[in-house]
């Protein structure tokens, strides 16, 4: 269990920050900036969450991802060596292929209650829909920073994997929630000419 008795420690003023076996590396490592992108979107995450009934199904998605993605901070924060690996460890915190399989279940069965698209979507439609999509762009990136990350030092591929299946979750619930209120906008390519 966490537990922070001191909220600044002066230990990252030299533009540093620790990993969880107590490295340090540049705050602009290219690691950081992945961290700091899934913090963003697990920020994300959480605004769309409180636009829904905390009761529903979508919220309880939601809560489980956003506890995910600190796993997944975690997981690129601790530096794989001979004794971690990228496997069960005590003191690992890693991403697992149960959590990526339970993302493509939930996203199956959203899907299934969707109608096909046929055509690109905006982002928008409800406000709950409008901040998904938002989580959605932002785990993008997260991805993307983490592919960056990853060619300079080795990562748990299941990291990646989470967050290629992560924005795809967020898209398909983004569509699931509008089909349930304002419904998706759809793109009509050159209707402003």
């Amino acid at each position: 269990m966490v537990k922070l008795n001191k909220i600044y420690t002066r230990t990252g003023d030299q533009g540093t920050t620790g990993l969880v076996d107590g490295s340090r590396i540049a705050k602009s490592a290219p690691l950081m900036t992945a961290i700091g992108d899934v913090d963003e979107a697990n920020s994300w995450v959480g605004m769309a969450a409180v636009t829904l009934d905390t009761a529903s199904d979508e919220a309880a998605m939601l809560a489980r991802i956003q506890n995910e993605l600190f796993d997944l901070g975690a997981d690129l924060a601790t530096p794989p060596d001979a004794a971690l690996g990228f496997g069960p460890h005590e003191m690992a915190l890693r991403i697992v292929p149960g959590q990526i399989a339970r993302l493509e279940q939930e996203i199956d069965a959203m899907n299934a209650a969707l109608a096909a698209l046929k055509s690109f979507i905006l982002p928008g439609g409800s406000e709950a829909a409008a901040r998904l999509h938002l989580a959605r762009a932002v785990a993008r990136r997260a991805e993307r920073s983490a592919v960056a990350a990853a060619a300079e030092r080795d990562l748990n591929p299941l990291a990646l994997a989470y967050l290629n299946r992560l924005s795809d979750h967020l898209f398909v619930a983004a569509r699931y929630v509008n089909a349930g209120a304002a419904g998706d906008i759809l793109w009509k390519p050159g209707a402003t000419r």
